[in-house]
C-alpha cells in the first residue's frame, strides 16, 4: 500500500477505531502510539551487482506500558492528525511504500507491510504481514525457480547455486 493510499483511508474514516493486525488473530495493542515516521531511502546493490532505489515510509507503532489496560483504540481521525503534522514538518513521499515497524515480548521487531484492509462496524482493521527475502539476482546467480518447499530444504546446499 503506497502512503497515499493509507492517508486516504483515515480520511475516509474517521470516526473508526484503527486496528493492526500484525500477525492472524494478533493485533497490537489498544495503548498503541505512533512514536515515529521514518522517511526512508534505500540505495542499494544486490549480489547479481543489480543496483536499485526506492523511498518507504516506515511508521513506527509501540505499545506503551503504562496503559496496558487501555481498551480503546485510536482513531482513524487522530493518526490522520499525528500524521498530518508529520507531513508538515518532514514531507512523506506519497508515492512510497508504508510500513509498520512494530515488536512486542512475543513478536520481534519487523517492517510490515499492509496485505489487506476493511471495515468492519467502527473498526478499520489493517492487516499486516512480513515479505519473505528473497534473491533479487536468480538469473545472475544461477539460482534456479523452484517450489517453496523444495527451496527451503535445498536453497543453499553445496552445489546449488544460491549466492
Amino acid at each position: 500500500m503506497k502512503t497515499s493510499e493509507f492517508l486516504s483511508l483515515l480520511k475516509e474514516n474517521p470516526n473508526k477505531s484503527l486496528v493492526f493486525e500484525y500477525k492472524p488473530g494478533k493485533h497490537v495493542g489498544a495503548n498503541y502510539h505512533i512514536t515515529e515516521v521514518k522517511n526512508m531511502t534505500i540505495d542499494s546493490v544486490d549480489c547479481g551487482a543489480g543496483t536499485d532505489y526506492w523511498k518507504e515510509t516506515i511508521i513506527q507503532l509501540w505499545e506503551s506500558p503504562s496503559e496496558k489496560d487501555k481498551r480503546d483504540y485510536m482513531s482513524a481521525y487522530k493518526a490522520m492528525g499525528i500524521l498530518s503534522k508529520v507531513d508538515r514538518i518532514k514531507p512523506m513521499v506519497k508515492d512510497a511504500e508504508v510500513k509498520f515497524e512494530y515488536s512486542n515480548p512475543d513478536f520481534h521487531t519487523a517492517q510490515l507491510f499492509v496485505n489487506d484492509h476493511e471495515t468492519q462496524g467502527d473498526t478499520l482493521l489493517l492487516r499486516l504481514g512480513v515479505e519473505k527475502t528473497d534473491c533479487k539476482a536468480k538469473e545472475t546467480c544461477g539460482v534456479p525457480e523452484i517450489s517453496v518447499e523444495a527451496n527451503a530444504t535445498n536453497a543453499c546446499a553445496p552445489g546449488s547455486g544460491c549466492c
